[in-house]
């Protein structure tokens, strides 16, 4: 099969690849449709690295994806042939104590989609554990399906926020995991969500989302918008979703007594935090790395028409013209925030 292949940073090639096409018994072969370039994907051929994972030998690249299941396991019930799915791209060891407290998603053994040395999911057709590949309802397109993967980081955030019917959240970053983020909290209840970025673009998309108040942050100080929205009270969440050192600093003022500061980007040095600040308003701190069973549940708003994600759906295009996806995709288009390639 071909296969879209990071050689080495800034060089990618599409060519034929051997990948494991064995069925076990609890696996599923999917033909796929559609897989979206993630932030990471980009950091990846960019840089060849993120963190620890380095990219020392050809990858294939690709972990947001759905497709349609051609073949299952002799013990696979809940799925059959024909079904459209998305996969949720990690995998971890079900025996491990971290898969076993219910916080798979942080077992240090987890196999992850184009995460070095794990092979993702760019080529026609891969072999997946049916437990971690979910049916798609009918009237959610394959497009959707693989937005569910970033989706499902924003609905990890809601639910570690915390959120109360009426609360108002602060988002900073305009960027795809940003825009899942408010997705995701007003459809966990949130009254409003405000956005805060720099990009007219996205904040042009985002802001036509009911609920959304967005924030040009070359123009409006984030801390000024939230005290005039909430009588100088505060947020009751913030997400920070940027990955930006910057936007930690004053980051508490931005929250009421009481509040929920949640990580979600990774900025990519250290950051310094006001302890005192959080001390004085006794606010909580969460973080997110991944997810752990959201994939159901994005799904499910997805299709309930309570949650739609086809606005930012940016591009397509066809798995042969792949180099080039990758290529406009890291340029840093304003208006881009979902770039998908098909593969039929």
């Amino acid at each position: 099969m071909e296969a879209l292949v990071l050689e080495e940073a800034h060089r990618i090639s599409l060519r034929p690849f051997t990948l494991p096409q064995v069925v076990g018994p609890r696996d599923v072969r999917i033909r796929i449709n559609t897989v979206g370039i993630c932030g990471s994907d980009i950091h990846y051929y960019q840089h060849g690295r993120i963190g620890p994972f380095v990219v020392n030998e050809p990858m294939v690249l690709g972990h947001e994806a759905a497709g349609t299941v051609v073949q299952i396991g002799d013990e696979v019930t809940h799925l059959k042939v024909g079904d459209r799915v998305c996969m949720e791209p990690g995998v971890p060891d079900m025996e491990s104590r971290a898969a076993r407290e219910g916080m798979y998603n942080l077992d240090p053994s987890v196999r992850f989609w184009a995460t070095p040395p794990v092979h993702g999911c760019l080529t026609p057709f891969v072999v997946h554990p049916a437990a971690f590949t979910f049916k798609l309802p009918d009237n959610v397109s394959f497009a959707e399906g693989a937005i569910v993967e970033p989706l499902a980081i924003g609905m990890q955030a809601a639910t570690k926020a915390k959120i109360k019917p009426g609360d108002v959240a602060v988002i900073l970053g305009a960027g795809t995991i940003g825009i899942m983020c408010a997705l995701a909290a007003l459809a966990g209840g949130c009254s409003r969500a405000i956005v805060c970025d720099l990009v007219p673009e996205k904040l042009e998309l985002i802001g036509k989302v009911q609920g959304v108040t967005a924030v040009d942050i070359r123009d409006r100080k984030p801390k000024d918008v939230v005290a005039e929205l909430t009588d100088g009270w505060g947020a009751n969440v913030v997400f920070e979703a940027s990955g930006n050192e910057r936007a930690f600093d004053g980051i508490a003022d931005l929250l009421c007594p009481g509040g929920c500061l949640v990580l979600v980007g990774m900025p990519q040095r250290a950051v310094a935090v006001d302890i005192v600040a959080v001390q004085v308003k006794e606010l909580r701190i969460e973080s997110v790395f991944r997810y752990a069973n959201m994939f159901p549940r994005a799904i499910q708003l997805i299709a309930s028409g309570r949650l739609d994600v086809k606005p930012f759906v940016s591009r397509s295009f066809a798995f042969a013209d792949g180099v080039k996806a990758f290529e406009e995709a890291a340029s840093g288009n304003p208006s881009d925030v979902k770039v998908q390639i098909i593969l039929e």
